[in-house]
Formats: C-alpha cells, sequence, structure tokens
C-alpha cells in the first residue's frame, strides 16, 4: 500500500513537471527576456533570475491552491482567463517582434547605469514573471492538474497537493538556471544568432499567446 502511495505520488510529480513544461517554456521564454535582463552583470542577474523562480513559485501555488476558488468568487471562467493571458502574450510577443534591438544596445544603459537596474527590477514580477513565464497557460494546466488530484480523502488531497508543489518547485530550478545563466548560450550562437533566435522566439511566443486565446474563445462560443 505504501508502494502505490508513493508511485502515485511520483507519477503525479512527474505529470505535474511534464505538463508545465510547453507553456511555461523555460528555455524559450529565457532567449526572450534576455533583452530585459541585458544590463545586470552576472551575480544581479543570478539574483533576478532567483526573484523570478520565486514570484513563478508564488503564482502557481497561488493557482493550485486558491485559483478555482478566486475564479469562482469573481464569477471569471478558466476560457476568459485562456482568453485575457493570451492577448497579453501576444501583446508581448508583438512587441518583441516588432522592437529594435539594436536601437535597445545603443541606447547608453549599462550595467553601471542605476536608472536601468531600478526599471529592470520593476519588470521582474509583471511583464517577466506574469505572463511571458507562467501566464494563463500555465495558469490552466496547474487548475486542471489540481482538479485532477482533489479528493474527497483528506489525506489523499494533500498527498496530490504536496506532489504538485513538488513539480512546481522542480520548474522553478529549471526557470533559474535557464535566466540565469542564458547569456552562455548567447555567446556561443554570437550576435546574429542571438538576433535570429530573438526574433524567432519573439514569433513563437506570439503564436502561443494566439493558440491560448483562440482555445479560450472556442470555449466561450461552446458554452454559449
Amino acid at each position: 500500500m505504501d508502494m502505490e502511495i508513493a508511485l502515485s505520488f511520483l507519477h503525479l510529480v512527474l505529470i505535474g513537471f511534464v505538463a508545465l513544461i510547453p507553456p511555461v517554456n523555460p528555455v524559450g521564454t529565457a532567449l526572450i527576456i534576455d533583452p530585459l535582463l541585458g544590463g545586470l552583470d552576472p551575480a544581479e542577474r543570478r539574483a533576478a533570475a532567483k526573484r523570478i523562480a520565486l514570484y513563478c513559485f508564488v503564482i502557481c501555488c497561488a493557482s493550485v491552491v486558491a485559483g478555482s476558488w478566486v475564479l469562482k468568487l469573481f464569477g471569471i471562467s478558466l476560457p476568459i482567463v485562456q482568453l485575457a493571458g493570451g492577448i497579453l502574450i501576444c501583446r508581448m510577443g508583438w512587441e518583441l517582434l516588432t522592437s529594435d534591438n539594436s536601437v535597445a544596445k545603443e541606447s547608453g544603459d549599462t550595467p553601471a547605469d542605476e536608472n536601468h537596474k531600478v526599471k529592470t527590477s520593476k519588470l521582474l514580477f509583471y511583464p517577466i514573471s506574469f505572463p511571458m513565464t507562467t501566464g494563463a497557460g500555465t495558469i490552466s494546466v496547474l487548475l486542471t492538474l489540481s482538479a485532477r488530484g482533489e479528493s474527497e480523502v483528506f489525506s489523499e488531497y494533500i498527498g496530490n497537493l504536496g506532489a504538485l508543489v513538488v513539480a512546481i518547485v522542480m520548474m522553478c530550478i529549471v526557470i533559474y538556471w535557464c535566466y540565469a545563466f542564458t547569456p552562455l548560450l548567447i555567446k556561443r550562437l554570437g550576435n546574429r544568432g542571438e538576433e535570429i533566435m530573438n526574433r524567432l522566439s519573439a514569433f513563437l511566443v506570439f503564436c502561443v499567446g494566439l493558440q491560448i486565446g483562440v482555445g479560450g474563445l472556442t470555449q466561450i462560443f461552446k458554452q454559449l
């Protein structure tokens, strides 16, 4: 019996972690948000990555524990969250896709520019942590997993909740490593490779946001 409980716990941890990979997309998102962290030295970047991972952990845990109750409290359906989040992600993707990276790099912001560091710190929660890293897609997955893990037996419910929290912690660790050490990957790509990767990732973010928004809109029309 104990072995079955342990296997069930590990199974839910694995399902939760794998299910979070597509909406979070830590590697692709790390390449997208790299220009926003470009004025930080390695130590400051690691600190910023740690804060982002912490914000993502709080957002994900809040979604698992109280997400469905909050939506019910305000009378908001999950398709509406998907549609709104999809629109936000599309907007971010479009702005990154149409931005001039060369101008941003020559704008005079240096690692020693305190104003730039302050501006960067204000971006760590919005839009980097939410909705670019953990947005509507991530919340939708977590709400689905939490609903799947619900049980009338309190001990089973706590076990399922603990498994999801472990999966979230694992994903946040991956987010930290990807965001903290993106410059190492970009250094290997070179300037031209970085520009191509940024444009491609921005386009993919726009497409992901569009897919999430269309999915929410489809569910709204089905309900109507």
